[in-house]
């Protein structure tokens, strides 16, 4: 399904502020800038104001403890990780280390020590060699056990890292994760790389040299790209600045390696690194020992880079063959057994798979299937090994959590994992994992609606048009490209193109004679169209054996479709429900009381916990029939969406979508027992599970798990429930249970599962929040 391109309101000061072609004023206003002091720090990055890296928690502390280290001479070692993010963030922190005159060195383990993370033997090892302070980057937040060694040894860990928050933290020395501040934080979505800049900025500042931290822009935006990170924020600001910095091909490593692909550093885009500079990177920690890669990245030697970047082209051939590969032998294990693509997530495995590219396949998979996808390497006789994808709207770390009681290890962000499991164990992860995925978002397996940003003939393809669209640029998560269309096109020719003419390479053609090269990456064996259709695609710039031309790529077609007299989108009916995206706006507060004022009484406010007095809302069970629902907080689960949509039967959406913050056990535990204590006192321990769910946040089932793991604890003694179940009677104290951990991971699984529908909530697209029952006319 195609959603046409929305009406919408550019002011003439906006417009006349941006300039240029209408499309870029309309996609901004369509993106939620609409003012252009917004749309300008937008734009240009001399116009935004980033946050200062004292915003992270734990930089203070973590500064302070190195240059404690620093002034005694102690030995710092920097411990990454092998992929592109955790190779440009141990060059980023070591070059600052050595720059500021510490004693320091670095680590990165391989796939063969044990991959991801930080193990205790090899820091046994640098331990006994001398090493008085670690420093991670890019890892170490779930580092329980290796941090309580290095802390028994008398041996500090500073960890930085960009992955979730596990339910308690290691203790180390300090932590700095972006994690911790609140979601709409512009340094919220940082990837490691820019924990690590941020670092290292504050160690210039407080050296009163803080300018020569732009030395490290060129890794930052590597780090950026190559890790998907999403562009919102301070993200895209650095992006943009690192990108400046890369295209003057400065460092010495990166300048050979864009002699080896063919890659001019003056029209260097966001593309190109990651299509061609970052997977030649990676592919040194995915089939060989990564830590040649830090050497890369900062050697001053022209010699020792060649030599380098002929090692990272012969392991990137070799990576691309694999791939093909596994992919090939993916497709045949869905072929040979067709229920498994019955289920809710792809999970397969094999033993002679290398596990250095199955998170490539899976990402192929994903794309493809249109569904999360795990592929696992299952050597004899060690542990399965294995990579997840996922796609938009499902969090698939969060899922994976969800069944940490059948994994040995696991860790990683919304759209990418990793974990270890027992190779037998594989089925029934499979069949729970599906399970927890179907219950998070419903939708998986669809084709998800493709948004066009507007319609153009094809004569309107021009590098023109392509340098005003890059304005809009750096894209990515957050920031997608633009999907634009043309409307009644043909196709003339086609021929296959690529090693394995994999992809195509079309001709198509309007009405009015104008014809136009369209490329179709992974196209071959695909239906292609007859007769008449309209074409939606994404136009860039080629530089394609050193000529710059427009590159148009295949999106989706359909059947030609006659756009309705005197209107340039289809809109909705009065009769079908407006959905209205306020999600990211940067006040909200102050939007809500202007539609307040606009809606008066017609308006309800639907929030929960510790918003709702705040905001003067009203929680699920008290929600009546009215013309607009404001949504505040973001719904604990799509059922209990659905009830309150049931409940009012509104014609206008809002969405705010305030995350309460109550999803992790600890939070979560604190409040239900603040709340029982208060009913303990005041209403003599009669609770009901509704009352505590709204003042939580919560599903009802996470509330009961809450109370029972209580009990459990000696902290309440539940003595009545009512017949459903949903009213209780609570005593103070009880009998403590011996073992009370079935309790808690029934709890926190529960909490897993709404913090995956809460993520779902922030990043999918407005029209696909509500259950399908209710959008009407979508």
């Amino acid at each position: 399904m195609w959603i046409e391109p929305s009406p919408v309101q550019v002011s003439e000061s906006l417009r006349e502020a941006v300039g240029g072609h209408p499309l870029v004023a309309d996609t901004l206003a369509r993106r939620g800038l609409t003012t252009v002091e917004a749309a300008r720090a937008f734009l240009d990055p001399d116009q935004y104001r980033p946050a200062p890296p004292t915003d992270l928690p734990g930089a203070v502390e973590a500064a302070e403890r190195l240059e404690r280290a620093i002034r005694r001479g102690e030995l710092i070692c920097v411990w990454g990780d092998f992929d592109v993010d955790g190779l440009t963030s141990t060059a980023t922190l070591l070059s600052t280390l050595q720059d500021l005159g510490a004693a320091v060195r670095y680590h990165i383990p391989t796939r063969q020590e044990g991959g991801h993370g930080v193990h205790l033997p090899a820091l046994r090892r640098l331990i006994g060699e001398g090493v008085q302070l670690v420093l991670t980057c890019d890892t170490g937040v779930t580092a329980h056990e290796p941090v309580a060694y290095a802390q028994a040894q008398g041996v500090d860990v500073v960890i930085t890292d960009h992955h979730d928050l596990p339910p308690d933290l290691p203790a180390a020395y300090a932590v700095v994760n972006p994690k911790m501040l609140p979601a709409d934080h512009p340094l919220r979505e940082l990837p490691g790389v820019g924990v690590a800049y941020k670092l290292a900025e504050l160690l210039y500042e407080r050296a009163s040299r803080a300018a020569e931290v732009e030395q490290y822009l060129d890794l930052l935006a590597l780090g950026i790209v190559a890790d998907v990170a999403t562009l919102a924020g301070d993200v895209r600001y650095l992006l943009q600045r690192g990108l400046e910095r890369l295209r003057r091909a400065e460092r010495l490593g990166l300048r050979v390696m864009m002699e080896s692909a063919d890659v001019r550093p003056d029209w260097l885009t966001e593309e190109h690194i990651g299509f061609e500079l970052a997977p030649r990177l990676n592919a040194l920690g995915r089939l060989a020992d990564a830590n040649v890669g830090v050497e890369f990245l900062s050697t001053a030697d022209l010699a020792r880079a060649r030599m380098l970047a002929a090692e990272l082209e012969g392991l990137n051939a070799q990576r691309k063959l694999l791939c093909d590969q596994v992919t090939q032998a993916a497709e045949s294990q869905l072929e040979r057994d067709a229920t498994l693509l019955e289920q809710a997530a792809l999970v397969l495995s094999h033993p002679s798979w290398p596990a250095g590219v199955v998170g490539i396949v899976a990402g192929r998979l994903a794309e493809r299937y249109h569904k999360p996808t795990i592929l696992i390497a299952t050597p004899d006789g060690e542990l399965g090994r294995g990579s997840a994808r996922s796609v938009e709207g499902c969090d698939i770390h969060a899922a994976i959590a969800a069944q940490g009681e059948m994994l040995e290890r696991f860790g990683g962000h919304p759209m990418a994992a990793g974990l270890s499991i027992q190779s037998e164990r594989i089925p029934q992860f499979r069949r729970a994992l599906s399970r927890t995925v179907r219950q998070m978002c419903a939708d998986l397996g669809r084709r998800p609606a493709l948004h066009i940003d507007g319609y153009l003939p094809l004569s309107d393809l021009s590098l023109d048009l392509v340098a005003q669209i890059e304005r809009l640029a750096p894209f990515g998560p957050g920031n997608p490209p633009l999907t634009l269309a043309s409307r009644g096109v043909t196709l003339t020719s086609h021929t296959a193109v690529g090693r394995s003419g994999e992809h195509l390479r079309l001709t198509v053609e309007n009405a009015e004679g104008t014809s136009q090269t369209v490329l179709w990456w992974q196209g071959a064996g695909r239906g292609l169209p007859e007769g008449r259709f309209d074409l939606a695609y994404i136009v860039r710039a080629s530089d394609y054996r050193g000529q710059r031309d427009v590159q148009v790529e295949w999106v989706d077609a359909r059947e030609a479709v006659q756009p309705q007299a005197g209107k340039a989108a289809a809109v909705t009916s009065p009769a079908q429900l407006r959905v209205v995206d306020y999600r990211r706006e940067s006040h909200p507060r102050e939007l809500l009381d202007r539609l307040r004022g606009l809606e008066g009484e017609g308006l309800v406010v639907w929030s929960e916990a510790g918003d709702k007095a705040g905001v003067a809302g009203w929680d699920r069970y008290e929600l009546r029939p009215a013309r607009v629902l404001v949504i505040w907080t973001t719904p604990p689960g799509a059922g209990e969406l659905r009830a309150a949509l049931g409940q009012v039967s509104p014609e206008v959406v809002y969405l705010f979508g305030v995350n309460p913050g109550l999803d992790r056990a600890p939070l979560f535990l604190e409040r239900l027992g603040g709340l029982v204590k208060r009913a303990l006192k005041a209403d003599r321990g009669q609770v009901s599970l509704s009352t505590l769910a709204a003042a939580t946040a919560q599903r009802e089932g996470a509330v009961r798990a809450g109370l029972e793991w209580l009990a459990a604890r000696g902290h309440v003694t539940i003595l009545e429930q009512d017949e459903v179940g949903k009213g209780m009677a609570l005593a103070p104290g009880g009998r403590v249970e011996e073992d009370t951990s079935e309790y808690l991971a029934r709890l926190k699984g529960m909490l897993e599962e709404t913090r995956a529908y809460r993520a779902y909530f922030q990043r999918a697209d407005a029209e696909d929040i509500l259950p399908r029952g209710e959008r009407r006319g979508s």
